[in-house]
């Protein structure tokens, strides 16, 4: 007898599967909400911010606002915000790409990179404190864990 995916009343690991995937988006919530509200509380800055400063420090070569987008899965709309006040402040640049007019590759500043720089290494340190609980076999485990679930969802 075939059952139905969507009934789950038979299935104890189905079950446990959805319970498991309501406990990682809690977590994974409860971490971004606190990393947020210090990022707003200690620097004054957001965390979509802090995000494409990351994007923009891991490509020294720059990128073109479409990569950002692509990078962090948001719209060009929302990065257009963002990069206008980075570059307003100085930490960011726009770099008229050769042979395309409408193109441009954004670089952090040296001011961009020190200020990331500092924001990354704090935020390091917030990242350790709020995970402080989980001992090296927790974390092991967890992390072994995820790899094996992101490879089997990117199969």
């Amino acid at each position: 007898m075939k059952t139905n995916p969507m009934d789950l009343s038979e299935d104890r690991t189905a079950k446990e599967r959805l319970r498991l995937w309501l406990k990682l988006l809690k977590a994974s919530s409860l971490i971004e909400d606190e990393i947020r509200r210090r990022l707003r509380s200690e620097f004054k800055s957001t965390l979509p911010r802090f995000d494409v400063m990351s994007a923009l420090e891991r490509a020294p070569e720059g990128l073109k606002m479409s990569q950002i987008s692509k990078r962090l899965r948001v719209s060009n709309g929302n990065i257009t915000g963002i990069v206008d006040k980075l570059t307003d402040e100085g930490l960011a640049l726009r770099v008229a790409v050769p042979g395309d007019r409408r193109a441009n590759l954004i670089h952090l500043t040296p001011k961009g990179q020190r200020v990331f720089a500092e924001h990354a290494k704090t935020h390091a340190g917030w990242i350790n404190e709020i995970l402080a609980e989980l001992n090296e076999d927790d974390i092991d485990g967890m992390i072994l864990r995820l790899d094996h679930l992101t490879k089997s969802l990117r199969e």
